[in-house]
């Protein structure tokens, strides 16, 4: 069947191939996360001056750090002088400078070259010239965005933006406070399937009545296929007798002071554009990453976010942390059985998308137009 065939209530989604062909995906790295604004780590695990994180963007390894003045810097993971990956662990902390293994040439925390075996026979090469290659940093929500672009785009027209269309205005997202949150819980999931899938998958609520059984009991009106993100605005009501969004409906934690009591007993969910996933409920704030490093393999950092009170206290948080748990498990083991379907010649055309998902069409015009794919 062909998408001019489809009934009105029908339309095309991408081909199978979008999701398994690895040129294509080259070409998402580099116009797609190496050109937007990525959000790459939580701020507060860059504690101290000296404390890095490396994280891969793309095609390209970035290392993030804090400086001795505490602004965030990042770079690119790589020595000036052979191209060694000057830092090969995704965590650590160094005193005063990054020093390439290979070589020894060393970079302070500003990114200055500051050693080297007989750099001082060699006074024509600049100090700074021949540092680090920075990359550009914003720090939002309490986490730290990098953009690899020779002239990153406007971070309000890349990012915030996205929040307005959701929500209609940044403001009701300002009032959960999530730069000042705690992490409470942290999970990590390695999934095999296109980022894609996953990204189609949150976006949409028509499977949720099928492996969402506990969410839609906590969310009643999820049972009817439509997501929150559907409408502007909307968040989802929680059930009468639920109490707190916990896997059994109990009493959750304290209630996030800003939260108004318009946005109480509601859920609220965002997708960032390329690989952010935020979800809002009155007393803790659900943050994912997403990190594509194959066109079938996909790693997701979830962040479960508390009042810094909660966290420091110990008080037990896995309710809530089990029913969002269980949902990312539910959803991904969907997106990978999805996966192989990719490649069957019955999906060489696509599949089709019902009325309740027509959204995830613009998506996919967004993913077309950033690749220069023609829309006809």
């Amino acid at each position: 069947m062909t998408s001019t065939s489809l009934p009105d209530s029908l339309i095309a989604t991408l081909p199978g191939s979008s999701y398994t062909d690895p040129d294509l995906f080259a070409q998402e790295q580099e116009r797609i996360f190496e050109t937007m604004w990525f959000c790459a780590v939580r701020s507060s695990e860059l504690a101290k001056p000296g404390a890095f994180r490396t994280v891969d963007v793309g095609r390209e390894s970035i290392l993030i750090t804090r400086a001795r003045d505490n602004s965030i810097r990042a770079y690119f993971n790589v020595c000036r002088h052979r191209g060694a990956k000057l830092c090969t662990e995704e965590t650590g902390e160094v005193k005063r400078a990054f020093q390439c293994p290979y070589h020894a040439w060393t970079y302070d925390l500003n990114g200055k070259l500051v050693a080297a075996p007989n750099l001082t026979k060699m006074p024509d090469v600049g100090r700074t010239e021949f540092g680090l290659v920075s990359v550009a940093v914003r720090e939002w929500l309490g986490y730290v965005w990098v953009n690899l672009a020779e002239n990153p785009p406007s971070f309000d027209e890349d990012v915030i933006s996205e929040v307005v269309t959701r929500l209609g205005d940044v403001e009701l997202l300002e009032h959960y406070d999530i730069d000042h949150l705690s992490v409470g819980r942290r999970i990590v999931y390695d999934v095999k399937a296109n980022w894609k899938l996953i990204i189609e998958n949150f976006m949409e609520c028509y499977h949720c009545a099928t492996i969402h059984p506990e969410l839609t009991e906590v969310l009643p009106e999820f049972a009817d296929g439509y997501a929150a993100q559907y409408y502007v605005g909307h968040g989802a009501e929680f059930g009468e007798e639920v109490q707190g969004f916990t896997v059994d409906g109990s009493e959750g934690l304290d209630r996030i002071p800003g939260v108004s009591e318009d946005q109480d007993r509601r859920y609220y969910a965002i997708t960032i554009k390329p690989q952010v996933f935020i979800n809002l409920v009155p007393d803790h704030v659900i943050f994912h990453r997403m990190y594509p490093v194959a066109v079938d393999r996909t790693i997701v950092e979830c962040d479960w976010l508390y009042l810094p009170h909660v966290v420091e206290s110990g008080k037990d948080v896995s309710r809530s942390v089990e029913l969002f748990d269980r949902v990312n498990r539910q959803d991904f083991e969907a997106c990978e059985r999805t996966q192989p379907g990719m490649s069957s010649r019955m999906y060489a055309k696509g599949g089709v998308l019902v009325p309740s998902e027509h959204h995830i069409g613009t998506f996919h015009d967004w993913v077309n137009e950033r690749l220069g794919i023609s829309q006809g």
